[in-house]
């Protein structure tokens, strides 16, 4: 079977770099559907300035058109860090026959050493990294070792088997930065053409990005 995509982000907000990334994966590995997952309570970050609640709305917002694209809510409705090895640990039970691929940035999989039970990701789920400009791929260390035991270049391989390996596939790059979006929005300016319009209406909508004295 084909296997299913998992993008997990605090989408704080979403933005086209986002949904770039995940549409050329979906063809270009030939996903059977990719699953965003917005974390609820994201460990490894700051409390997102948006809430839980607003961030997946967003989300269904930006994808509601587009085949393939399924929006899992599971960490906004779990308790407690929204952990990428607990939403893994839950698809893997929900499909046991199923190939996973996890789809990272470079920058979130040069930070997967400081995840929670980091390793059992790979017994979980294949590892899809997309290179970004100015990321350099690791050739040493925990993520070198993982790379030359685990590394393929065959999309083949990530649906011969259910998990257990690294690729690397390039996508456009779209340097949209959520953090720059933020200060944009918080900065009263428009930010068209760097998300989706129902995105951005229901940013403006809500006013989920101003300061709590005035909402």
């Amino acid at each position: 079977m084909s296997p299913v995509g998992v993008f997990g982000g605090t989408f704080d907000p979403v933005h086209f770099g986002h949904l770039r990334t995940a549409f050329e994966l979906l063809r270009t590995l030939r996903l059977a559907e990719v699953r965003l997952v917005p974390a609820g309570n994201p460990p490894h970050r700051g409390v997102p300035l948006c809430d839980a609640r607003h961030r997946l709305d967003m989300v269904r917002a930006a994808v509601a058109d587009q085949p393939g694209f399924v929006v899992d809510d599971r960490e906004v409705r779990r308790q407690g860090p929204s952990y990428t090895v607990l939403t893994l640990r839950e698809l893997r039970e929900e499909l046991p026959g199923r190939p996973l691929c996890l789809l990272l940035g470079m920058d979130a999989f040069l930070g997967l050493p400081q995840w929670h039970e980091w390793r059992s990701v790979l017994e979980l789920a294949h590892v899809v990294v997309a290179p970004r400009p100015g990321w350099s791929v690791p050739g040493s260390g925990a993520l070198g070792e993982l790379l030359a035991a685990r590394g393929t270049q065959r999309v083949e391989d990530l649906h011969a088997t259910l998990a257990g390996r690294i690729h690397l596939c390039a996508v456009t790059q779209l340097e949209i930065s959520s953090t720059d979006l933020r200060d944009l929005i918080v900065a009263g300016q428009d930010p068209r053409y760097l998300l989706p319009d129902a995105v951005r209406a229901l940013i403006r909508d809500t006013g989920c990005y101003r300061p709590q004295a005035t909402r």
